[in-house]
Parts: C-alpha cells; structure tokens; sequence
C-alpha cells in the first residue's frame, strides 16, 4: 500500500482520466445530428460514431487488464492517455464519415487503456476501509464529465463545430498526462513474469466483433449469421481459457465468488438498459421537440448532475452497509425512470423529462459506486487488475448492447436513411419501444443484484451484528 499523499494523487489522476473520457462521450452525443448533417449519415450510420468507440473498448479492456497486471498499470494507464490524445486529433481532422468512425476506434483503444486500470489503481492505493469512499469519488468524475458534456458539447458545436469538441479534449488530456508522470511514481504489476494469452486475445475480440456487426446488420440474414459466429467465438474463448496456463482471465474466479460474478452480471445488465439512453434522448430533443444543441444538453444535463451528487454518499454508505442493499434499491428505481420514458411523445412536458432523467441520475448514482465496490471488494489485492478489468469489460459490453438494440429498433423502424421532419415519428417510436425492452431488462438486473449475497465487515439493514 502506497503513502496516504501518493494515494490522493493517484485518485486525482484516475478521477481525471475518468472526467476527460466521460466529458467526451456524452459530449458527442449531442453532436451526432450535426456531424450527421455534414455527412449525410443515416440514423443507424450515426449510432456507429458511438458504437465503433464501445466496440473498441470492449474488446481491448481484458487483454489491456491483464496486460497491465504483467508490465504495470501506471505505465498501461500512461499508454492509454498517449493514445486517446491522438485518436481526438485525428477525429477532429476527419474529412469523411468512415475516417471519422475509423479514429473513434483507435480513441476507443486509449479509452479500454484508461478504463482498465483506472479503478484498479484506486483499489491498489487505498485500503478496504477507505476504498468506497475513494471509488465513490471516481465515479463522482465520470458522472461530472458526464453533467458537462451535453452543456460543453451544446455550447462548442453550436458556436465553433462539431470538430472543436476533439480539439477541446487535448489540453485535458496533456495535463493528465503530466501529473500522471510528475506525480504518481509508484507501480503495480503484481503477475508480472507470466506470460501473455494472445491467442486468446484474437479469439475474444474477434468473438465480441461479430457480435457487435451482427447486431448492427438486423434483421438481415447476415445479421443472425454473425450473431451466431460471434457466440461461437466467446464460447470457443471460454473453453481456451480454462485450459490456458496463463489465461486473459481466470474463469475460475467466476464459479467460485458468488459476490464477484453476480456483480459483473447487475453491471452488465444495468449498461445494457442504460446506456443508450443519452444516444436515444438526443435525437429525440433535437428533432421531436426542435431544441437546438445547447438546449438539448441543459436538458440532458438533469441526469449526470444527480449521479455526481449520489455517487460519492453511495459509496460511502456501501463501506458501511452490505452494497447489494444500496445497488438494488438504485437500479429498481431505474426501472421506473425507463418506464416513464417507454411513454414519451412529442407534447410531453419538458420538466417531466427532465424529472425522469433526474430519477434515472439519482438511481444510478445509488447503484454504480456499491457495484464497484462490491466488485473490488470481492477480490484481493492480486486481482485487482483483473476485477477492474472484468468489470470494465461488463461496463463496455453493456453500453455496446445497449447501443445494439438502439440500432436495431432503428433499422426497423427507419431503415439506414437520414432522420427527417417526415419520419421523426417514426423514430419516436422506436425509442419508446427500446426504452420499453430496457425497463424489462433492469427489471431482471434487479434479482441479480440481489442474488450476489453480502460481503463481510458489512452490517444489513435490519440484523444486528
């Protein structure tokens, strides 16, 4: 364990990492009707400046996890910033839809490098009795970057384009960079020495890859036909790494730690019915209700704003009380929050929008710090590189699923054109129905939430010690 002012500074440098790739994320979101204006990109086209970004991420999270635990994660974490850096020039330089999707998958390699690790430094600076306050306030950043993204986001393409969002993100991303190397010093590399699975790397990302381009080809053919390749490939990867005498991820952690299998499983489930939800209420604010950049992201702001403000106390109250308890009760309330906007129409009040992001804000702010602590706190210090990347990898698979069916309910809806004044309803719909199918899915990440169990040192509620 590390002295109590290196561990601030690694929780600042983690937080700010976390802050810059946040703020990027749903800053583009708000930009997409205006790059896709430029382009001419279909609403399905669209979804890929934001899917091509996830897939890159999922399937570089495990082998950068445990690439980190063999040569470092602070030097792993350094890496990722680098290569962010040059993925937001060259997005920023694109001249063609395809070149743009192109460099948001090399920014999606940076980010698998940042996210794999930036939890498992935290968890690695701070001991048991600290950490939930300490992964509270890295999830705090991640949902600031998120409350000043739609705003940020609005403001600079409204004014200066959509390109001066990449262009914006660099400084950022140099201070980072800097503090990063001037004060964090300390390394972590606890399986340094063991060899490296690259086969399985290939066959794990070439499994997600499928998946991920089936999704995006429903409901043709080609599409199932992917779907059932990529399949075969996770499964093929399944059976390679429990025979793999180094393997990307021991599956055997799996069966035999209910707490951390079940919490990968509630993070899974919760990405997969939230994630789309920024993507899905910025087309629906921008060309249902006529709302320029900059209003759609006061708009869209309602709902990082109350996951900042949650996550920290989340946190804290799941070093105190069993987090299962904290997490359950907030994604059931994300139940409710994605029900209501199952009904939106064009004539619907906006501060009712705005109240149901707000919920969906507070729910997820009471379940994502107790999950990731119950997540780190399942494991001990040899596999935090691990656990931080598994649970990485749930949280990139989640937001890629999630965006899979966003883009699957538009492709029928829609097909692959441009959104319009004539087919906006059209789009309309197939929100609400994917909003619908999200609400069903939460629904169930609820009992798996409930299903992990308690972890020790915790009190429950209503049991004396």
């Amino acid at each position: 364990m590390s002295e109590p002012s290196n561990n601030r500074w690694v929780l600042v440098v983690a937080s700010l990492g976390s802050f810059q790739a946040a703020l990027m994320g749903s800053a583009v979101n708000i930009a997409l009707p205006a790059i896709g204006q430029e382009f001419q990109m279909s609403a399905v086209a669209m979804g890929w400046i934001a899917t091509a970004y996830l897939l890159a991420a999922a399937v570089g999270l495990l082998p950068v996890g445990r690439f980190a635990d063999l040569h470092g994660r602070r030097r792993t974490f350094a890496a990722g910033v680098a290569t962010y850096a040059v993925g937001s020039l060259l997005c920023a330089l694109s001249r063609s839809s395809g070149a743009l999707i192109a460099f948001r998958v090399l920014q999606g390699i940076g980010a698998a490098m940042l996210f794999s690790t930036s939890t498992a430094l935290v968890a690695s600076a701070f001991p048991r009795e600290e950490r939930g306050r300490a992964l509270g306030w890295n999830v705090a950043a991640v949902y600031t970057g998120l409350s000043l993204g739609p705003v940020l986001g609005g403001v600079l393409t409204h004014r200066l384009g959509w390109r001066s969002l990449f262009f914006a993100n660099l400084p950022l991303v140099a201070l980072l960079l800097l503090l990063l190397l001037w004060k964090v010093r300390q390394e972590w590399a606890e399986f340094r020495g063991e060899r490296f699975d690259l086969l399985g790397a290939v066959i794990y990302g070439a499994g997600v890859v499928a998946l991920m381009a089936g999704l995006g080809e429903l409901p043709d053919a080609l599409g199932f036909f992917l779907i059932l390749l990529g399949a075969a490939g996770l499964v093929g990867f399944g059976f390679w790494e429990l025979r793999s005498r180094s393997p990307l991820v021991d599956l055997a952690i799996f069966r035999a730690n209910r707490a951390f299998t079940f919490s990968n499983l509630a993070a899974l489930i919760n990405y997969a019915a939230t994630a789309a939800v920024a993507f899905l209420m910025s087309l629906y604010l921008q060309y249902n209700r006529g709302l320029g950049p900059e209003a759609s992201g006061l708009v869209l702001v309602a709902q990082p704003v109350l996951q900042t403000l949650f996550s920290p106390l989340a946190g804290r109250l799941s070093d105190r009380i069993q987090p299962r308890i904290v997490a359950s009760v907030g994604m059931g309330m994300t139940v409710v929050a994605l029900a209501f906007l199952a009904f939106l129409g064009v004539e619907t009040p906006l501060p009712l929008v705005v109240a149901a992001l707000a919920l969906l804000g507070l729910s997820f702010g009471l379940f994502s710090s107790p999950n990731t602590n119950a997540v780190m706190s399942a494991v001990g210090p040899r596999l935090y590189g691990v656990a931080s990347g598994t649970l990485a990898t749930m949280r990139a698979m989640g937001q890629m699923a999630s965006m899979g069916v966003a883009m699957l309910f538009l492709a029928l809806f829609l097909g692959k054109v441009p959104i319009t004044q004539a087919n906006a309803p059209r789009f309309l719909a197939s929100a609400r129905v994917a909003f619908a199918v999200f609400s069903v899915l939460c629904m169930v990440g609820v009992f798996a939430s409930l299903a992990r169990g308690n972890l020790p040192g915790r009190a429950v509620p209503g049991k004396e010690d």
